[in-house]
């Protein structure tokens, strides 16, 4: 039944499970405390001294026992509200102890509820002579006389009767001497019960590289393999397509950056092997420029080409801008959403399967079973964290070779989790904005300063810029002093009446129409003011729009409040993002808006997001496994994770399938502890 219980609450099944449910601190028992060192900030503590007196106080359910223990600078009150009679017999006043447990504080004065009691012995040394293991548990395991103590204990019997072969060495051992780390078998026994500072920290850097290295191996692997051994369709040629948009029609010279990506996704799809590659650029770097040569690298060898956004309003406006560009040189292209009419769909679904249509843009529309293509060869996924793992492997089971993949996304990922989360895809990155852009400038406001802001937006629509005002809600909430989008919405046209001014509403409730609407007459300039909540924060492009203003910043996390800054400063124009804040911040708020106002780095801001957030939150949709490790963080454990990735790759350039007779344990290991479908083969 314990056992049930310790399967169920922490999913501990085998000894090993047992042996990886590592203590989470440790209690220095080497020490001992006096009672006057004793505050309400003291945890536990441990403290030799004499017994004055114990009574019972209290009949049947209220029963205890208190007693008084003094050491030479103070009191301490022992309590225990169970096996009153045992304890009894372990107590004699006059007799010196040593207590250990856990502090309080009842009426001002110090206590000790049911702590461990031992005799002290003249001569002999006071204080334990190591660090005792705190264990996570869970109430029910604590109800069924599985405390955090007793798991301990259950590990220290196990541990007496493990021996070194039973706990197999994974990593080779050159590459621990190299790094002078300790073996496996060692680590195990110290993490748990460590003589001394000292030897815990060792048995836990040993544990996290190997934590770190094993993914790193496994990522590795995969990528080596599928660069190794994938089918993919083979890109013989740069054609006549490409050159003459590259030549004649690019509304601007390309970056250096954008120019070596391009390279790399020619060097890619002329292997004959699947690209996977996830290309990731800040706000407005020229993504799609980029997705539109490679399109056009496709068609240029006769193939098909998919673009496909997570939205309508984006993928509307990439039929705008990639249409408009490519019909110049004479490459049809389609749209294709859920509100396309059903005659225009049948047509585009025709097409399709003839081979007459060569780039479909659209959105979640494009993987539904009916849409069926003669030839894919590329399929590039925009914002590729909007997209479950399996939709994007429907597009990619579209074509009997498996077409070649590009996944964009204008969320900078930290080059750690890039190692981790996305280590077995090869990643661009476009790390320099077009020429003619001008930084954003972001500054703070409070919300007692907001006439001064409206002034502010009405000099730049004087100048005939457009303004974007961001909520964070749509409805009211009671527990959140926020106005809500229509109050915010009411209260900006106090500011700007109409006719002197116009103003478009876009949020997630309107129909699909009117959303389309309101946001058509922003793009064409006939509203000076979009009011809107986050739809807008992926991909829309008004060059003409010069002010973001996001009303209770507070309320954004960092890579939110970057995406919405990305919205203006996509003209020639001099750009403002106004952070609207109420007057009270925590912490958290203020470290966000601080970061906000000081730098306009993506990758910057996405580290400083993965410090403040944590790995978890930020990964998104991937559901690579890569981050679930016990120990190591790739925050905190940043220096390690780059020596573990570093000999990963050295260790499989010398032994790609680890066949020599020093990797063999290590294939092994990873062999055994295969996880589940890797879904990342697939973007």
């Amino acid at each position: 039944m314990r056992a049930d219980l310790l399967k169920k609450e922490l999913n501990i099944f085998t000894f090993g499970d047992l042996l990886e449910h590592f203590p989470f601190r440790h209690i220095d028992r080497t020490k001992v405390n006096q009672v006057s060192e004793m505050t309400a900030e003291t945890d536990f503590a441990q403290v030799a001294g004499v017994l004055l007196s114990f009574e019972i106080i209290g009949q049947r359910a209220g029963k205890r026992l208190v007693a008084q223990f003094k050491d030479k600078t103070g009191i301490l009150e022992l309590t225990w509200f169970q096996g009153l009679n045992w304890v009894q017999k372990l107590l004699e006043p006059g007799r010196s102890y040593l207590v250990f447990g856990r502090v309080g504080f009842f009426n001002g004065k110090p206590q000790m509820v049911h702590p461990e009691l031992e005799l002290l012995v003249p001569d002999q040394p006071v204080g334990k002579n190591f660090l005792e293991p705190v264990y996570s548990t869970t109430e029910k395991l604590r109800a069924r006389g599985l405390g955090g103590r007793q798991i301990g204990k259950l590990t220290q019997v196990l541990l007496a009767q493990v021996r070194e072969k039973d706990i197999e060495e994974n990593i080779p051992g050159a590459l621990l001497q190299q790094l002078k780390l300790e073996g496996r078998y060692k680590a195990f026994q110290q993490i748990h019960f460590p003589q001394s500072e000292e030897e815990y920290l060792r048995a836990v850097k040993r544990l996290k590289f190997e934590e770190l290295f094993l993914a790193q191996v496994r990522m590795n692997l995969l990528r080596s393999q599928r660069h190794r051994f994938s089918r993919g369709v083979l890109f013989e040629k740069v054609g006549d397509f490409f050159n003459d948009c590259y030549k004649n029609h690019l509304p601007f010279e390309l970056t250096g950056a954008q120019k070596r990506v391009i390279r790399e996704i020619r060097a890619d799809t002329a292997t004959g092997k699947q690209m996977n590659r996830l290309l990731q650029g800040d706000v407005g770097s020229g993504k799609t420029i980029v997705a539109v040569l490679t399109m056009l690298l496709a068609v240029d060898n006769g193939f098909q080409a998919c673009l496909m956004a997570p939205t309508e309003i984006l993928a509307r406006q990439h039929y705008q801008s990639v249409g408009a560009l490519l019909e110049k040189i004479g490459v049809p292209v389609k749209l294709l959403t859920g509100s396309v009419k059903s005659a225009e769909r049948k047509k585009i679904l025709q097409e399709l399967s003839t081979g007459e249509l060569k780039i479909l843009l659209g959105t979640h529309a494009v993987i539904e079973e009916v849409v069926q293509f003669k030839n894919l060869g590329l399929v590039i996924i925009d914002e590729q964290h909007r997209f479950g793992v399996e939709q994007r492997a429907r597009l990619w089971k579209k074509a009997e070779t498996p077409p070649h993949m590009l996944v964009m996304t204008a969320t900078p990922i930290p080059r750690t989790l890039a190692m981790t989360a996305y280590g077995d895809l090869d990643y661009s990155v476009i790390d320099e904005l077009p020429p003619g852009r001008q930084p954003v400038t972001t500054v703070h406001r409070y919300e007692s300063q907001r006439s001064r802001v409206m002034d502010f937006i009405r000099s730049e629509i004087a100048k005939g810029r457009q303004v974007y005002i961001i909520f964070p809600l749509i409805e009211e909430s009671a527990k959140m002093d926020y106005e809500n989008l229509m109050k915010g919405y009411e209260n900006v046209k106090a500011y700007f009446p109409e006719p002197g001014y116009w103003i478009s509403m876009v949020h997630g409730k309107q129909p699909a129409e009117q959303k389309e609407l309101n946001m058509k007459r922003f793009v064409e300039q006939d509203t000076q003011i979009m009011v809107s909540t986050t739809v807008i924060e992926v991909g829309v492009n008004v060059p003409n729009a010069s002010v973001m203003v996001i009303e209770s910043a507070e309320k954004f996390g960092l890579s939110q409040l970057h995406q919405l800054r990305g919205r203006v400063g996509r003209g020639a124009e001099k750009s403002y993002c106004v952070l609207l804040t109420g007057s009270k911040l925590g912490n958290d708020a203020r470290e966000r808006i601080h970061i906000m106002t000081s730098t306009n780095n993506g990758f910057e801001i996405a580290e400083k997001d993965l410090e403040l957030r944590g790995p978890g939150e930020i990964e998104g949709t991937r559901q690579s496994g890569a981050l679930n490790f016990r120990l190591a963080s790739i925050v905190q454990d940043r220096d390690l994770l780059e020596i573990a990735g570093k000999m990963a790759v050295s260790l499989l350039e010398k032994d790609p399938d680890l066949v020599s007779a020093e990797n063999l344990q290590l294939k092994k290991f990873l062999h055994y502890r295969k996880g589940p479908v890797q879904w990342s083969k697939i973007a």
